[in-house]
């Protein structure tokens, strides 16, 4: 276990006081990525995925520091989260009514802090009891680094989507089915 790490869990509200924290590290991580990766466009994406029913934060601290943080929020029945999606797609596949499908919008760690078990404790956390038959996240191609953790955690691959967002890159759908079982921290 890392010693001083604490997983903290936040609420929409609870956010307001730590949203520059989020951005600053957001943009720390995905320096260097693009216009996608932009201050303006992920502080309008925070703002309408906090908006969501049963959206959900945990951040990652150490000694005080954030150094990492997930998010997701179930996807409910009249959900754009599908839209630019690659056929084929099994059929029903992109059918939500508010309980079939949590989604995780972001998954991110510091690099000085990377390789220590923190993004697996985040994932883990998060993802744990819920009640949603399915998961889904979104992953950049070339991120070998976070397709083979998550394959390494059960996700799969489905299909490409490209999200509605200007700018976006493709991404490859991963889905998870099987339930999580939190792992020590290593």
């Amino acid at each position: 276990m890392i010693e001083g790490l604490q997983l903290r869990h936040h609420s929409a509200d609870e956010v307001k006081e730590i949203l520059d924290q989020l951005v600053g590290l957001y943009l720390e991580v995905y320096a260097g990525g693009g216009e996608f990766y932009s201050e303006d466009r992920y502080r309008r994406q925070l703002d309408l995925h906090m908006q969501r029913v049963g959206w959900e934060l945990i951040t990652a601290s150490v000694d005080g520091a954030l150094v990492g943080y997930i998010y997701g929020f179930p996807l409910p029945s009249q959900t754009r989260w599908w839209e630019g999606i690659h056929d084929p797609v099994p059929p029903g596949f992109t059918e939500e009514d508010g309980k079939r499908t949590f989604a995780i919008s972001e998954l991110l760690v510091h690099r000085a802090w990377r390789r220590k078990g923190i993004a697996a404790a985040l994932h883990d956390e998060l993802v744990a009891g819920r009640a949603e038959p399915r998961s889904t996240l979104l992953v950049r191609p070339d991120n070998v680094a976070a397709q083979m953790a998550y394959r390494s955690w059960g996700w799969n691959k489905v299909t490409k989507l490209r999200p509605n967002w200007e700018t976006a890159p493709t991404f490859d759908v991963m889905v998870r089915t099987a339930p999580i079982c939190p792992r020590p921290f290593s």
